[in-house]
């Protein structure tokens, strides 16, 4: 069985202990396998943002190089940023773009710290209430980009668990922070990813293309801004973008109707659909159900 996360027992000698005192203690740790499908769920993101190239470097929780992708057209030294930020995002136990906004603010002296990589694009991947290592994310089109990336990948660290992959899901609550929240609709991001929904924190400012989701039905939660929503009908020029997902320029013979804020639209599995004459900014929810 391939383990998405493994157990590791820690040993420690004890210098002074009596009857009762632990001597041993149980820590989650992430495994390779568990590393590549935090990547490939970033991947899959920076290919929704079409990204023009990146980085993605995944770390253990002692900053330690476990996987690393490097996505065609990215220039050579992304490959140590996206290191450098998850290794700091890991042993500091934050996100780099808090330390990038401490420093803007004044605090320079920190900027003499060894092993340290205060840019945006690095955050911690917490399993349970453990942080099991961290995601670094360089090369992509802005540093809000890179961020966005890197947080698809740490929602779908929160989906790791001992087991097989598609293994059913924890039954443990999940709680994403408003900084995160607000982060991810900063640019859209995945908020959760367990394999059987998604929560997809988006944002428009423009129009978007045609989608087909072959296997999800898109439930979409309108917060803020207007736009049209153009469902069914045909995609001429759809093409696959990765498994189960085909996008296209334009929706022939759909129905349209204007959404806003409050509106709840349900979209199921095989339908086309795209948001066009947006009045933005254009911010919802998705949950992906599959």
């Amino acid at each position: 069985m391939k383990w998405l996360i493994g157990i590791v027992i820690t040993t420690a000698l004890a210098i002074s202990t009596g009857p009762g005192h632990a001597q041993v203690v149980d820590k989650k740790a992430l495994t390779l396998e568990g590393a590549r499908q935090v990547i490939a769920t970033a991947i899959g993101e920076a290919r929704r943002l079409q990204a023009p190239g990146g980085v993605i470097a995944v770390v253990d929780d002692g900053g330690n190089l476990v996987a690393l992708e490097r996505l065609d057209g990215t220039f050579p030294a992304g490959a140590a940023i996206a290191i450098g930020k998850a290794r700091t995002a890991a042993i500091f136990r934050q996100p780099t773009g808090t330390f990038e906004d401490i420093i803007r603010s004044g605090r320079t002296p920190m900027l003499a710290l060894s092993d340290f990589t205060p840019l945006q694009g690095g955050v911690p991947l917490v399993v349970g209430e453990e942080v099991v290592g961290a995601i670094g994310v360089s090369g992509a089109a802005s540093a809000q980009q890179d961020e966005a990336i890197a947080l698809a990948g740490a929602a779908a660290a929160r989906a790791l668990k001992p087991g097989l992959a598609g293994a059913a899901t924890t039954r443990k609550v999940t709680f994403i922070d408003s900084r995160m929240v607000a982060a991810g609709f900063d640019k859209g991001a995945v908020l959760v990813n367990t394999g059987h929904y998604m929560v997809h924190a988006s944002h428009r400012d423009a129009d978007g293309i045609a989608e087909l989701h072959t296997l999800d039905t898109d439930i979409i939660y309108v917060l803020e801004g207007a736009a049209t929503l153009v469902t069914g009908g045909g995609v001429p020029e759809a093409r696959p973008t990765e498994p189960n997902e085909l996008r296209g320029p334009t929706i022939v013979g759909g129905d349209s109707r204007r959404v806003v804020k409050g509106d709840v639209i349900v979209v199921p599995a095989g339908v086309p659909h795209m948001f066009t004459d947006v009045h933005g900014p254009l911010n919802y929810y998705v949950v992906k159900v599959r």
